[in-house]
C-alpha cells in the first residue's frame, strides 16, 4: 500500500485580474476599505457597504444602474470601480429525479461542476472549494484529478448566486423574503477539500448566513471534510456550521488506502479532534459519511468496530452506496449487505439513513464530480495503481 497521503501539488499562480475590483466574495470589512480607498467618506461607508450588500446579496442584483437608493453620480463611481462578476454557467444538466448539474467556468478558464439536489421540503446545493482535489481518495472520481488551485470567496458564493438564478429565486425588491426556498441547503462536498482552503470557504458560508442577504442558518450548511484535523476546532469557531467527516473504515489500515490523509491524521487523532465540535460550534452531531464498498468495509465486523469507534460523540451516520464510475476500482455493496449493516448501528442508537444515489445519469452523484475537460478515461489497472490498490 503506497497511496500518496496528498498528490504533489503545483498549483497555477493565481494572477489577480487587472481592472476593476469584483465585490462579490469581499467580506463587509473588505468592501468598506475597498469604499473608503474610492473616495467614500469613512462616515458614509458602513452604511454604503449595507446598501451595496443587499442589493447584492438579498435581491441578486448585477448592475449598479439599479441600485436606486444610491445617487447617480456613487453608481457611476462603483462601475468605474469594481464589477459584480460570478462564474459562468457552461453547461446545465438535469437528471430524471430533478437533480441538476452544471459545470461553471472560472477566471483562467478552469472549470468546476456545482449539483442542486431537490428533496421534499428543502433543495441542498453541492458546492465545490477547489479546482480538483489534493487528496487522493481511491473510491472518488474527483480525487483522479489533480488539484490545480482554491477557489476564491468569490467563486465560492458565486456557485450559490449562478444557481438561484437559475432557479429564478432571487425574490422582488422589496418583497418579504422568508418564503419557501428551493435553495434552502448548502453541503461543501463538491469538488475539493473544503479544510485546505479554509480562508475563503469560511468567508463564502460567512456571506451565505449574512442575515442581510442570502440569510442561511448555519446549521443549513454542513462542510465535509476527510480530515484535516487541525482546521476541524477552526471550523467549530469561526464558521459553526454542521460537519460531516469523509469517515470509510473502522481499521487504519484499511482507511489508509480509502483516505491517505489518514496516514497524517489517523482514526485516534480524528476522533479526539471529532468529540470537541459540537460543544464549540454548538452543532447538533456530526454526520459519518460511510461509502459502502464490497468486500472492503462493509463486514458486520465493521459495523461493530464503528459503532465502539464513535461511542460518546452526538452522530448520525451516513450509509453512501458506492457511486461507480468508469474505471472505478471498487463495486458497490449489495442491498442486503448494506441493510445488515445498517440494521447493526441503528440498533446502536445511531441513525443510519442509506444515502439514495441522485443524479447518476448525469455523473452527479457523490464521488463522481470531475470537470468536463479532465474526463479522459483511464484504465482501470491504471487508476488502481495510481490509488495504491493491490489485487
Amino acid at each position: 500500500m503506497s497511496a500518496p497521503i496528498t498528490q504533489d501539488v503545483h498549483t497555477i499562480p493565481r494572477k489577480l485580474p487587472e481592472g476593476p475590483a469584483n465585490l462579490v466574495g469581499m467580506t463587509r470589512d473588505a468592501m468598506r476599505d475597498a469604499l473608503i480607498a474610492m473616495g467614500t467618506p469613512e462616515k458614509q461607508a458602513k452604511m454604503r457597504v449595507g446598501q451595496i450588500w443587499q442589493w447584492i446579496y438579498q435581491w441578486g442584483v448585477r448592475d449598479f444602474e439599479s441600485m436606486t437608493n444610491l445617487s447617480k453620480a456613487f453608481r457611476a463611481e462603483l462601475a468605474e470601480n469594481f464589477v459584480i462578476a460570478v462564474p459562468e454557467v457552461v453547461t446545465k444538466q438535469v437528471s430524471e429525479d430533478g437533480t441538476r448539474k452544471y459545470l461553471v467556468q472560472i477566471a483562467g478558464g478552469h472549470e468546476v461542476e456545482v449539483v442542486y439536489i431537490p428533496e421534499d421540503g428543502r433543495g441542498t446545493l453541492c458546492v465545490s472549494s477547489q479546482v480538483g482535489c489534493t487528496l487522493t481518495c481511491s473510491f472518488c472520481h474527483t480525487g483522479t484529478q489533480k488539484l490545480v488551485r482554491n477557489l476564491t470567496a468569490a467563486e465560492i458564493i458565486g456557485q450559490v448566486m449562478v444557481v438561484r438564478d437559475d432557479l429564478d429565486e432571487w425574490p422582488q425588491t422589496g418583497t418579504r423574503t422568508y418564503e419557501a426556498r428551493l435553495l434552502s441547503n448548502i453541503v461543501l462536498m463538491g469538488m475539493g477539500e473544503p479544510l485546505y482552503n479554509f480562508e475563503n470557504v469560511r468567508d463564502a458560508m460567512k456571506i451565505a448566513m449574512d442575515p442581510e442577504g442570502i440569510q442561511l442558518s448555519r446549521r443549513r450548511i454542513t462542510l465535509s471534510t476527510s480530515g484535516v484535523v487541525p482546521e476541524i476546532a477552526r471550523t467549530a469557531q469561526e464558521i459553526g456550521c454542521q460537519l460531516a467527516v469523509s469517515f470509510h473504515a473502522t481499521t487504519d489500515e484499511v482507511r489508509d488506502t480509502l483516505v491517505p490523509i489518514n496516514k497524517r491524521w489517523n482514526i485516534a487523532e480524528l476522533l479526539n479532534a471529532l468529540r470537541e465540535y459540537p460543544k464549540v460550534s454548538n452543532s447538533e452531531r456530526i454526520t459519518f459519511e460511510y461509502v459502502m464498498l464490497d468486500g472492503v468495509n462493509d463486514s458486520d465486523a465493521d459495523a461493530h468496530r464503528l459503532v465502539d469507534l464513535i461511542r460518546g460523540i452526538p452522530a448520525k451516520i451516513n450509509l453512501i452506496p458506492f457511486n461507480e464510475w468508469p474505471g472505478a476500482p471498487y463495486k458497490r455493496s449489495s442491498n442486503n449487505r448494506i441493510r445488515a449493516f445498517s440494521e447493526i448501528i441503528y440498533k446502536a442508537g445511531y441513525a443510519s439513513p442509506v444515502r439514495k444515489p441522485r443524479g447518476e445519469d448525469i455523473m452527479a452523484a457523490c464521488g463522481q464530480l470531475k470537470s468536463a475537460t479532465e474526463r479522459a478515461r483511464k484504465s482501470r489497472k491504471q487508476i488502481e495503481a495510481e490509488a495504491g490498490v493491490t489485487r
